[in-house]
Order: C-alpha cells, then sequence, then structure tokens
C-alpha cells in the first residue's frame, strides 16, 4: 500500500517538474550586445596609415576608424 501511495507521489512529482514548472526566463547578457551591432573580432582598415587592426582597439573620430592617436592628428 505504501509503495502504490510512493509512486503515485512520483508520478505526480515528475509530471509537475516536467510540464507544469516553468523555466526562468533567459537572462540576455548586456556585455554581448555592441552599440552598433558589429562583431568584436572585425577587422577595420586605419583610414590614415591603412592597416588593419580590430574594432574593439581602434579609435572611432568624424565617423573613420584610426588605429592610434597620431593616425587621429594626421587625418
Amino acid at each position: 500500500m505504501i509503495m502504490k501511495l510512493l509512486l503515485v507521489i512520483g508520478v505526480i512529482a515528475a509530471v509537475y517538474f516536467f510540464f507544469i514548472k516553468k523555466k526562468p526566463p533567459k537572462v540576455q547578457n548586456k556585455k554581448n550586445t555592441q552599440k552598433d551591432n558589429t562583431p568584436s573580432n572585425e577587422m577595420i582598415e586605419c583610414a590614415s596609415c591603412g592597416i588593419y587592426c580590430e574594432i574593439d582597439d581602434t579609435i572611432l573620430s568624424n565617423n573613420k576608424y584610426y588605429c592610434s592617436k597620431e593616425c587621429v592628428n594626421k587625418g
């Protein structure tokens, strides 16, 4: 008798946890979102000297990307 009761409770608990209980909503990581939705490993050409740098390492000035402050001053 006790085994039947434990089996029924186990089945009810399994149904609850698999079908009824809601999963917590996924939280979007704000570190992955960027201002212009450009991937962080994208290579951009410097407007002054022409070398390619990762977009995270560049300086944006007057809607142009530069590799360093010297290139910003040249351009």
